[in-house]
């Protein structure tokens, strides 16, 4: 059932059941408020005829003329005078006259009550008239003037009670549609923006009411979908292509690796053939192992399962990572100088700052001329950690800048895929310092050569005194 046609029932039973429940309580206000106008005229007149006994007796009585019923009673129940239109029946019954005689009535000791006679209503009232002489006035009145008043508004009540409700839900109809329409109309545009959505908002009402607060949520709640839309598809974009530049990768020495193979399988090879092309395949196969590790590393990064964090000490990770890299400096002749604290210890995965530092200085190595100097700086201000690798090379193009930690980005493809470079040294680099909280940072010093830079907070303890060590 449509909301405005439970809107206007609704409305509409609530206004029947009200116009019933206070029509009702007005009834029975009006018939007590009649009541005790006939029972005060009733109390007047008995105080004239009390006042007419005490001057005359019963005689006084007999000579009253009185075209309203009065009838005087014993304690016995018999009737001693009464109006002709009474007769010698008494009003007042035995039991309401023993509760009367024996005060058992509340206020002012009389007695009130309605007797009905077929169409007729009468109403009586009983009192002492003389309890010396042991006798009760009764005096009544007819309801005629109460019972139509009581009728009108009964009538009225009936007929125009009915009329009120179902005007009150044509109000509650048109007001609901009204209130409604703004609604109406942000669905239907939500379900245009649903078929093909090109860019637009709801139309807020300019009634600053709960509609138009509706309308600001549901545009925001839009814009959110929306943005989440793009990234989602910006996401897929960067998969795809993701896939297609691992592909990509792992094409050529695949296509090597299996070239060698062949040719090692031809018959007529010399040994010499065989051992050339079986180290050119494991050379290959290298290869392979440091892609498909690399492609691992970022797809645990977009997984959120890339860190193990532990308290470690920095300078002895930047010390390993430098002596390792020493066996390629040498063949060279290339210096590794590493500047840090004596030690300096944060909260990270020093397997992961190991793995980011090994690609700096394959970077740095590969680039450095021979008989050059790479260096790796430590250093902590502010509650963050600075982790600089520099070396004497002919630096990055300043095209390549802007794009230095992308995935399978090179500075120079042909150089990088000769020496088995695959593009994704300095985007796990980068994604490394996020994990970490942190941010990286490619530019070349004013000197000559490559820096790249990788900051993180959450350092622990911090030493002031420096030292330089060189491998």
């Amino acid at each position: 059932m449509p909301l405005r046609v439970r809107l206007t029932l609704g409305f509409t039973l609530g206004v029947f059941l009200l116009i019933a429940v206070v029509g009702l309580g007005f009834v029975l206000q009006l018939r007590t408020s009649l009541h005790a106008t006939l029972d005060v005229g009733l109390a007047s007149r008995a105080a004239t005829l009390t006042e007419q006994y005490g001057t005359g007796g019963l005689a006084a009585l007999r000579t009253f003329r009185d075209e309203e019923p009065v009838q005087v009673l014993g304690t016995d129940g018999r009737v001693v005078l009464a109006s002709p239109d009474l007769g010698t029946r008494p009003v007042l019954d035995r039991r309401a006259l023993d509760d009367l005689v024996a005060g058992r009535v509340e206020g002012d000791g009389s007695l009130a009550f309605t007797v009905e006679d077929h169409d007729e209503s009468t109403r009586y009232r009983a009192a002492w008239l003389s309890r010396a002489d042991g006798l009760v006035l009764v005096v009544g009145t007819g309801t005629d003037i109460a019972d139509t008043a009581d009728e009108h508004v009964d009538v009225g009540l009936l007929v125009g009670g009915p009329i009120a409700a179902v005007l009150a839900g044509a109000g509650a109809w048109w007001l609901s549609g009204a209130a409604l329409r703004p609604v109406e109309r942000m669905r239907r545009q939500s379900a245009d923006l649903a078929e093909h959505d090109d860019g637009t908002h709801l139309a807020v009402p300019a009634t600053r009411d709960e509609i138009a607060a509706l309308a600001v949520t549901l545009n925001s709640l839009l814009d959110r979908q929306r943005q989440s839309l793009a990234q989602e598809r910006q996401a897929l974009e960067r998969e795809r292509g993701f896939v297609a530049d691992a592909s990509h990768e792992l094409r050529t020495p695949l296509a090597t690796l299996r070239a060698e193979l062949e040719l090692a399988a031809r018959p007529g090879r010399g040994r010499d053939d065989l051992a050339e092309a079986v180290t050119s395949a494991a050379t290959e196969t290298e290869r392979l192992i440091r892609l498909a590790e690399d492609l691992l590393t970022l797809a645990r990064a977009d997984g959120d399962s890339l860190l193990r964090v532990r308290r470690a000490d920095l300078t002895r990770v930047a010390a390993d990572a430098a002596r390792a890299a020493t066996a390629v400096g040498d063949a060279r002749d290339v210096d590794i100088v590493v500047e840090s604290p004596p030690r300096l210890e944060a909260d990270l995965d020093p397997d992961r700052i190991r793995q980011a530092l090994d690609n700096l200085l394959a970077n740095a190595l590969r680039h450095s001329p021979d008989h050059g100097l790479v260096t790796v700086t430590l250093t902590d201000h502010d509650g963050s950690v600075a982790l600089a690798v520099g070396d004497d090379g002919p630096g990055f193009p300043p095209e390549f800048l802007p794009h230095a930690f992308e995935r399978f980005r090179r500075a120079d493809s042909a150089r990088a895929r000769s020496d088995g470079g695959s593009g994704l040294g300095l985007a796990i680099v980068e994604t490394i310092a996020a994990a970490h909280g942190g941010s990286a940072h490619a530019q070349n010093r004013a000197t000559g050569g490559a820096l790249v830079t990788i900051e993180f907070p959450a350092v622990a303890r911090r030493h002031e005194a420096r030292t330089r060590s060189v491998h």
